[in-house]
């Protein structure tokens, strides 16, 4: 009965060791087989610093996003059916925006995401549609950046809703950011409203 416990002692203590040395990133640091790595921290340690978020960009300022006021629905009506709740191909919904700031010397990025629906209407057809978004920033009545997207969405059952989100990775904005800067997203029509 001693050995018995002993050997399966013995077992799991090997096999403790066989783990140690896969989960590490390397599957001989585990056995110190290289001879000691003790440049690997080092490079981790560096690549860590490189993606830790320091303590100003947490306390500093980024913009809020909003939705610009009549602009989160976008209805596409079949031709001729303007308006007509029998005609409608599609209506899109933005339904939450949210932003991320990155900070360097004499200006800030934003990226700016959304997130929204669409739903089929009653002449709803499966297939790739086109809906105009807008992301405009202004600061203090001025304009600073303002950029229509095409984004598509592919519809490819007109049973449901068919979520979507998209993001626009490349605003700059001079300056530091402050509380008169306005980010508004929302759909931009154009003249044709749509139609």
């Amino acid at each position: 009965m001693v050995n018995y416990r002993l050997f399966v002692s013995s077992i799991l203590l090997s096999a403790a060791a066989v783990m140690s040395g896969c989960q590490s990133d390397n599957a001989t640091d585990g056995m110190n087989l290289q001879g000691g790595n003790a440049r690997q921290p080092a490079v981790q340690s560096a690549d860590q610093a490189v993606d830790a978020v320091r303590e100003s960009e947490l306390r500093a300022y980024c913009p809020p996003v909003s939705l610009r006021e009549g602009t989160a629905y976008f209805t596409t009506y079949q031709k001729g059916g303007q308006d007509q709740a029998d005609k409608v191909i599609y209506q899109a919904s933005i339904s939450d925006v949210t932003r991320k700031c990155t900070y360097s010397t004499g200006s800030f990025g934003m990226t700016v995401a959304v997130a929204g629906r669409v739903v089929p209407g009653p002449v709803g057809t499966t297939g790739t549609i086109t809906m105009p978004i807008r992301i405009a920033a202004i600061r203090g009545g001025e304009v600073v950046y303002s950029k229509l997207f095409q984004h598509q969405v592919a519809i490819s059952d007109t049973a449901g809703a068919t979520q979507f989100i998209f993001n626009d990775p490349n605003i700059t904005i001079s300056g530091a950011p402050d509380r008169s800067i306005q980010v508004m997203v929302g759909y931009d029509e154009g003249p044709n409203g749509g139609r």
